[in-house]
């Protein structure tokens, strides 16, 4: 459930501690909400049609997708990329090794709104946490102290149980 097609984790901790993680990670910002729409779906998680089910539930909300500029770079070779930008703003954050330049060029043939945007760079990405903790080195910090608390207490990400 809610699995993204273009990515294995192992192991992989189940959609009900996903969503536990987003909603600790979320806690006290009344600006946050956490969504179950994508573990309630079944096979694998469209970025199309998450936004398309969020179209249907808000027809009058604009959509804005945040993308890392790696991510975005990639874009063109995701499932339905026209309806992605077709459903939603892309707003794009800088990334190291990746200039603004050479998204643009790789998202040329989309067309769409694509939009980037300025914020200090946090190289902090879920593949760094994962290694960290599968290589028993804290993650506090990176992570929201309680989510680290839940990675930890569930042995998320371990490369075996007991690996800490």
């Amino acid at each position: 459930m809610g699995q993204a097609p273009h990515r294995e984790i192992e192991p992989e901790p189940g959609p009900a501690l996903r969503v536990e993680m987003c909603r600790l990670a979320a806690a006290g910002c009344d600006w946050l909400e956490v969504s179950e729409l994508e573990v309630r779906r079944d096979g694998p998680s469209y970025t199309a049609e998450t936004l398309a089910a969020l179209r249907d539930e808000s027809p009058d909300d604009e959509l804005t997708l945040i993308l890392g500029a790696d991510q975005a770079a990639h874009l063109a070779s995701w499932h339905e990329p026209e309806r992605v930008l077709e459903l939603a703003r892309v707003a794009v954050a800088a990334r190291e090794g990746m200039e603004r330049e050479a998204v643009l060029r790789r998202l040329h043939d989309l067309g769409g709104r694509i939009d980037f945007f300025e914020m200090p760079r946090i190289d902090i990405s879920s593949t760094l946490v994962r290694e960290r903790v599968s290589e028993s080195h804290p993650v506090r910090y990176l992570v929201p102290g309680p989510v680290a608390d839940l990675v930890a207490e569930h042995g998320l990400y371990a490369a075996e149980v007991g690996a800490r």
